[in-house]
């Protein structure tokens, strides 16, 4: 089964650029293998030290993290998801994100979204699951 993840910046209702500098400060130190760029995005393959694996995405708008395995890999896209100051667009349709982006959401995204301080795993998970197996 694959699960789908989207990271989302937004200002004045707006998607903001994926900051490059930060994603590649959290990403290239755990990038496993090649990635490369297509059609304008840049591909990683990212693998966290218990082994746990995602494949992530940087578009131009958005990054997208496919089937990231249960693990410490979680953490990866939790940092940088805050790093970036984004939001998760997590499959049930709820938009996970800090606080201070709420002035900033487009009109009407307001009422499918999750609001916390900071994005943590424990605010993901809450979002997010229940899940089977434990992410981290």
């Amino acid at each position: 089964m694959s699960y789908h993840l989207g990271l989302y910046k937004f200002t004045n209702g707006e998607l903001t650029t994926p900051d490059v500098n930060t994603v590649q400060a959290v990403l290239s130190p755990v990038r496993a293998g090649q990635g490369g760029t297509s059609g304008g995005s840049t591909e990683y393959w990212i693998r966290a030290t218990d082994g746990s694996e995602a494949e992530v995405g940087v578009h131009e708008d958005f990054i997208s993290v496919e089937n990231p395995q249960a693990g410490d890999v979680w953490k990866i896209v939790i940092e940088l998801t805050d790093r970036l100051g984004a939001g998760i667009l997590i499959p049930n349709g709820a938009f996970l994100c800090p606080e201070d982006m709420r002035t900033h959401l487009p009109e009407g995204m307001e009422d499918d979204s999750v609001f916390v301080p900071s994005i943590t795993l424990a605010a993901f998970e809450r979002a997010a699951g229940p899940f089977t197996h434990p992410l981290a």
